[in-house]
């Protein structure tokens, strides 16, 4: 049962499509529990189930905010890209919104050895001094800056593995989720009806090609770890 009240209601998921999954031949029958009808070719999702596991995942990751905890949160898709970013800095969390670097958390040393090339290179053009370098070598190392620019900038400030991973889209981060498991580290999955329930800690049947159903439950997780944030400020 939820131990708090995060306001989701059934008709605002239906507003935002949450409810739309995929075809009816394009699906994985461990959905079956999660879905509710079929219509016009295509499966619809259970929003009584959707909102119980959205509660549940609210109810852990305000916990873990109000403990300290950190969050990375992945989604590398087109339609999802910017809005994990803009979630990612609001709630003050980590996020992957570009290519998965495969082993960026099981080989988690090469992934630190990465980001202090990063931010030494970054800190480095800040103070100009590439500038001064022989324009090869200065063209050589922005490149260098740029690449790690586009697929580091989320986790820039990341010091140590993250304690949860949420991730929008079990089918498109299926390494990340792969990652997660091997390394024991708790997931939420935001599933489609193409998805399996069973690999995720917490899994939350929803849309996952809608941007109105992405934002929908991103809003709902950013707003509970900015509460558990609060309180974590408050009662340090």
């Amino acid at each position: 049962m939820t131990k708090r009240y995060w306001n989701i209601n059934l008709e605002d998921m239906m507003e935002a499509g949450v409810h739309f999954g995929h075809g009816t031949r394009k699906w994985n029958p461990k959905i079956r529990p999660y879905i509710s009808a079929k219509r016009k070719g295509i499966h619809i999702i259970n929003l009584t189930r959707t909102a119980r596991f959205l509660s549940e995942a609210c109810d852990l990751v305000f916990d873990a905010a109000s403990k300290g905890k950190k969050f990375l949160i992945v989604g590398t898709k087109t339609k999802a890209a910017d809005l994990v970013a803009r979630a990612a800095i609001k709630a003050q969390c980590h996020y992957v919104n570009k290519k998965w670097p495969g082993g960026l958390l099981t080989n988690w040393s090469t992934t630190e050895t990465r980001l202090h090339k990063f931010r030494d290179l970054k800190m480095e053009e800040n103070m100009g001094r590439l500038n001064r370098l022989p324009k090869r070598d200065a063209a050589v190392l922005k490149r260098k800056l740029s690449h790690l620019q586009t697929y580091l900038s989320g986790i820039q400030y990341m010091t140590g593995l993250p304690d949860i991973v949420i991730i929008v889209d079990q089918q498109e981060e299926y390494t990340a989720l792969l990652e997660c498991i091997t390394l024991g580290i708790p997931t939420i999955c935001l599933i489609d009806t193409n998805c399996d329930p069973d690999l995720a800690d917490i899994s939350i049947p929803a849309n996952d090609d809608a941007i109105a159903s992405i934002r929908y439950i991103l809003n709902k997780l950013v707003f509970a770890i900015c509460e558990g944030r609060s309180s974590y400020i408050r009662n340090p």
